[in-house]
């Protein structure tokens, strides 16, 4: 129930659909001709804040700022926890697809290849319920196998549909195997809300957060034509602190 609902407060949460209603709102609205303009332009004044750069980046680096890094390089970890959400559906195809968060693959490759961890998880589950033959851990695994990581190092957890599983089913793993120097490599905005809810599920891990997106605006100007990529980028870190709190309610994060 808790998936269902999440993914629908997810489409919920978009400054797209709050536009939509809002135009819709003015369409419908009984009244007179004012209020139909004023709720139209409500709702365009939400699309065109959204779509800015700078506020797109000001929300991702407020995300960004929250994560910690406790990696250690001189430490040679049990394992490196890998969670998913950077597979495309485009991987349903022979040729594996990635989307902009294949930065965390990468490093945990390289942490692999460098002896800094004797194995991982690559944790995540069925991509699309309509293709239940797409598990994310498995094409995250072919491809660490394929780069040359030993399939031996290589722990496959494909139940996972959500981060607060990745911490749930990982767990399992470590416990069973009896790991206890752990790394948890995800994407910076994603590492407030998956360190907590590691440490929910009684897991101590370090942290490494990656794919960093923002940028200081001390340094560079950010564009203020409206583009729908920033209306995108805006979309997801409202998501994700939505998720962070809710997650935080639930007690599935620390």
């Amino acid at each position: 129930m808790f998936f269902f609902l999440s993914k629908t407060l997810d489409a919920l949460l978009s400054p797209l659909t709050w536009s939509v209603v809002l135009f819709a709102v003015g369409l419908l609205w009984p009244g007179a001709r004012v209020g139909r303009g004023l709720w139209t332009l409500a709702g365009l004044a939400v699309l065109l804040l959204f779509s800015f750069e700078p506020l797109a980046n000001g929300l991702e680096g407020s995300l960004e700022r929250s994560a910690t890094r406790t990696y250690r390089p001189d430490v040679r970890y049990d394992a490196i926890i890998l969670l998913g959400g950077l597979v495309d559906r485009s991987a349903a195809s022979d040729q594996p697809g990635y989307n902009d968060s294949v930065e965390r693959l990468i490093v945990t490759y390289d942490l692999l290849k460098a002896g800094h961890a004797r194995s991982v998880i690559v944790s995540g589950g069925v991509l699309d319920p309509a293709v239940p033959t797409l598990v994310e851990a498995d094409v995250l695994a072919r491809q660490l196998a394929d780069w040359g990581i030993a399939p031996e190092r290589i722990a496959v957890e494909p139940k996972s549909r959500n981060t607060h599983e990745n911490a749930v089913e990982s767990q399992r793993i470590v416990q069973a195997r009896g790991w206890t120097r752990l790394l948890l490599v995800t994407s910076a905005f994603h590492m407030p809300r998956a360190e907590g809810c590691f440490r929910a599920v009684g897991l101590s891990v370090d942290t490494l957060p990656v794919d960093y997106r923002a940028y200081d605006p001390a340094r560079f100007s950010g564009s203020w034509l409206p583009r729908a990529a920033y209306l995108e980028r805006s979309t997801m870190a409202l998501r994700e602190w939505f998720g962070h709190a809710i997650y935080r309610v639930q007690g599935y994060a620390r």
